[in-house]
């Protein structure tokens, strides 16, 4: 104990202030280099949310150049799906694994350098596919990106409950989703554009273009890494001068609980799957559909693939927000649901402006994240919240994975329309499975559906 007294007084430095001050007392540290002063806490949020920026930039890279993987690369829309296939799969396993790593085996510091490390070297893999004109490595990157993808947050999750316990913690949560949403939508937009430019001054084969765009954006995934490493150095030096403990994601899981699992938390799950499917698939193949539909220019039809994730990163804390001070989830939940349907009848049978379509599919992908998320808390004892979380995003990753592959092969026999009428067909289960928890959660008397006040008052009766 005297020993880390000792570091921490090295750390805090020894220094005489004025004529009073005690020889070998601690100085002041500026604001900026104290772990208790708010301006050093902005300092870790900023590189917190950094810290996820790469892995998100990256994630839809495939999406915003699926024109050019598909010729360059010589793949149908089945196997170009693949690439998303890929990510999900490790994810049905790591969504079960990621915190017990971070908490039992590496920590949360090494953890959160390993995932970045994962990242960085699965986005390098996928890009030298393209370079060497090798499908099958760029499946092998994607694979090795996936299993640190989604592991990374976990970790930065981790870190900001580290951190910012208490009020603070919805606001930055909010945060780090805005910067995710942030980077996917610079993806979109960016990376259409710098392929065209190398083309301009690369006389290459297209898979080559292909490979050294893919390349520079791994530079995302290096700065991700860096934001890990000081993040990692920062932790440690507060550990020091704070005597705080290290980051623990708190989750335990325990795959048992799975028996124990109620009607409305299987139809929560339910929901999630059914709704997942329908968006992020559907934004991979999102850029070709605009053009071949609505005759965008291939620039403006990444503008519009990226609008959910534009609309997303302003409107996911607000609508939390919302959600807190009025409760209703399941309300919320089905008001979202059920205008994502409408979005996508619209995008499939009409030929009205598309951006009307997408801006209200980027309102109801926001306004049900912040919904449907927090009713699993509502409805697991806490104990169980770690299983029940993990087996979602498990069940998720596996949706994922196989209705990428199912909507390829739809796309190469059937075209866009019988695409957009499976994505109807798999939002109307979504709605189906929220009117029936509406049913179960009413003959139940459930709290899903309390309002904030309700919830307030059940809240204060259980504390006396």
């Amino acid at each position: 104990m005297e020993e880390e007294d000792e570091e921490a007084r090295g750390l805090l430095g020894d220094r005489p202030e004025g004529d009073n001050a005690v020889p070998g007392a601690p100085r002041a540290l500026p604001a900026l280099c104290d772990p208790s002063h708010l301006a050093h806490r902005l300092v870790v949020l900023f590189l917190m949310c950094l810290l996820g920026f790469g892995s998100y930039f990256c994630y839809d890279s495939p999406a915003a150049l699926q024109t050019q993987v598909k010729q360059d690369m010589q793949v149908n829309t089945t196997k170009f799906m693949l690439l998303y296939a890929w990510y999900s799969w490790p994810n049905v396993v790591l969504c079960f694994l990621g915190g017990f790593l971070i908490d039992r085996i590496f920590g949360i510091r090494w953890g959160t350098v390993i995932f970045s490390c994962f990242v960085c070297i699965g986005q390098a893999i996928f890009a030298l596919g393209g370079i060497f004109n090798a499908f099958w490595l760029m499946e092998l990157g994607r694979f090795v990106f996936g299993i640190g993808g989604e592991s990374l947050a976990v970790a930065q999750n981790t870190y900001a409950v580290s951190w910012f316990k208490g009020k603070e913690l919805n606001l930055v949560f909010g945060l780090q989703l805005s910067m995710a949403r942030i980077g996917s939508t610079v993806n979109m937009n960016l990376m259409g554009w710098l392929y065209t430019k190398i083309e301009a001054s690369l006389r290459s084969p297209g898979h080559m273009i292909l490979g050294v765009t893919l390349m520079i954006g791994c530079v995302t995934c290096i700065l991700s890494l860096f934001c890990a490493l000081v993040l990692a150095y920062l932790d440690r030096r507060a550990e020091k001068i704070l005597h705080k403990e290290q980051g623990k994601t708190g989750d335990v899981i325990k795959l048992t609980d799975v028996k124990d699992f109620s009607l409305p938390l299987w139809l929560v799950f339910i929901i999630c799957v059914c709704y997942y499917v329908a968006i992020f698939p559907f934004i991979g193949l999102g850029k070709v559909f605009f053009m071949e539909k609505f005759g965008f220019a291939s620039q403006s039809a990444s503008a519009i693939n990226s609008v959910v994730y534009v609309i997303s990163a302003p409107m996911s804390p607000v609508f939390g927000l919302l959600v807190d001070k009025t409760g209703k989830n399941i309300i919320w939940v089905l008001c979202a649901v059920a205008t994502t349907l409408v979005s996508h009848m619209m995008l499939a049978f009409t030929f009205w402006n598309p951006w009307i379509a997408m801006c209200l599919l980027g309102l109801s992908y926001s306004l049900l994240a912040c919904a449907l998320w927090p009713m699993v808390a509502f409805v697991v004892p806490e104990h169980q919240l770690g299983t029940a979380y993990g087996f979602m995003q498990s069940i998720q990753n596996l949706g994922l994975a196989v209705i990428s592959i199912l909507a390829g092969m739809i796309l190469d026999t059937r075209g866009y329309l019988f695409l957009e009428v499976f994505f109807i067909a798999c939002v109307s289960l979504s709605l189906l499975a929220v009117v029936c928890l509406y049913v179960v959660n009413r003959a139940r008397g459930g709290n899903l559906n309390y309002s904030a006040k309700q919830r307030e008052e059940l809240k204060l009766s259980h504390s006396e």
